[in-house]
């Protein structure tokens, strides 16, 4: 990442406000110990007709990646563990509305150090599932019940 000024740094969080989404996702993965990939993503969206800024973006962070989608948009995708802590911790004091998903992803990576067991896991999922409420998801398909019912049955 190079050094840039709070103005920079404010813009960068104020796209992200606007045009950006901080989220966990469940993936089923049958190799797993709990059969779920925990996927955290820090995500910027973009019409891929202005995928310049993006560009400009992923200049300054070079933290994640761009992916021009089949839908004409492109993102910019933060998915890296250590890249999203680096850059929650550089970009948080300029974010508004996002607040409340920093903290939310903050807890979901210290608490996923700490898993041992099943029900930890599943504690952990629960603190996912947060996510559906504060991003207005109606789509998730994986959640708390859905991993319990998965750890239950063999």
């Amino acid at each position: 990442m190079l050094k840039i000024n709070a103005l920079i740094k404010a813009y960068i969080a104020g796209f992200l406000d606007g045009d950006g989404s901080v989220y966990v996702r469940l993936k089923p993965h049958k190799d797993h110990r709990y059969k779920f990939q925990v996927c955290p993503y820090i995500v910027f969206y973009q019409s891929s007709q202005n995928r310049k800024i993006l560009e400009k973006i992923d200049k300054f962070l070079r933290l994640g990646y761009l992916r021009d989608r089949n839908d004409g948009m492109t993102e910019y995708v933060i998915g890296n563990y250590a890249n999203i802590i680096q850059f929650m911790n550089w970009i948080e004091p300029y974010v508004i509305s996002k607040k409340q998903h920093f903290k939310l992803m903050r807890r979901i990576l210290e608490q996923k150090e700490l898993i041992k067991n099943k029900n930890d896991f599943i504690k952990l999922v629960k603190l996912i599932d947060q996510f559906q409420k504060i991003n207005y998801s109606k789509k998730r398909l994986n959640n708390s019940l859905t991993v319990k019912q998965k750890l239950i049955t063999p």
